[in-house]
Parts: structure tokens; sequence; C-alpha cells
């Protein structure tokens, strides 16, 4: 921390120090599976809802092209499953393969270990209190 800082430069040092650790465990999981922080992305979006492509689009921040393109990859890969939308013909849902939700798994587990060191420093209390404030800043 910098001294000198108000409470808002706090916060946000903080919270721009904990992405950095945060993205370099996510970068080392996901280089050790021969993904993207993209297609972890997507296997971390997949692993519990299966979106439309344009509300894939939406969570990634992406054009529908370049998502197009990415699930086209994954597919080919066996990471993923594309069906029809059973009310809309011109739509496509995006869904896990079983081989990719324990892909998931795995990588969750992965990223929950790399997290350890700054969760562990934080007591029961502390990390539920975290967690509840997190989905409050998240809005879920």
């Amino acid at each position: 921390m910098v001294v000198g800082m108000d409470t808002g430069e706090d916060l946000t040092d903080n919270l721009v120090q904990v992405s950095f650790m945060v993205i370099a465990a996510l970068t080392r999981v996901a280089a050790g599976h021969d993904l993207s922080l993209t297609q972890l992305r997507v296997l971390g979006i997949l692993r519990d809802r299966e979106p439309t492509m344009a509300e894939l689009a939406t969570y990634l921040g992406l054009e529908r092209s370049t998502v197009s393109g990415l699930i086209d990859r994954a597919a080919q890969r066996g990471l993923v499953h594309k069906t029809g939308h059973p009310e809309d013909g011109r739509s496509v849902r995006v869904s896990l393969t079983a081989e990719a939700q324990r892909l998931a798994t795995r990588v969750t587990a992965e990223i929950g270990a790399l997290t350890a060191p700054l969760t562990g420093r934080l007591n029961s209390s502390e990390q539920k209190r975290l967690t509840a404030l997190l989905t409050k800043v998240l809005d879920r």
C-alpha cells in the first residue's frame, strides 16, 4: 500500500493487485491445459449454464463472429456441444461435453489451490464475508 492514498485509492490499488494475482493463477492453469484465458472463461461460464451463442458473446464481451470461431475450435477439441435452440431455430445453444465438465472440475480445483495462499490468510468468517461482499460487487 502506498502512503498518503485515500480509501478509494487504497481499494482500487488492492483490487488491481489481487486481480493480477488471480490472473496469474488463471494463466498458469489455462496454459497447463493448453487453453487460452478466453477458453478458460468459456469453461467457467458453461459449467453451470447453456447460453445461446449471442448470450455467450455478451458474457465474454466479444463480437458474435469471434465467439463463433472460438466455439467452433472448442467443438473440434471435443469440449463443447452446439445444439439448436428449441424455441428459436436461428439460435444455437452451447454446452460442455462430459470431458469438458471433468476438465472444468480439475481446473476449478487447480485455481482453488493456487489462490489458497490468498484466501488462506482469512479465517472462515472472513472468507464468508469476502464471498458476500464479492457477490454484492458482482451483483449476483
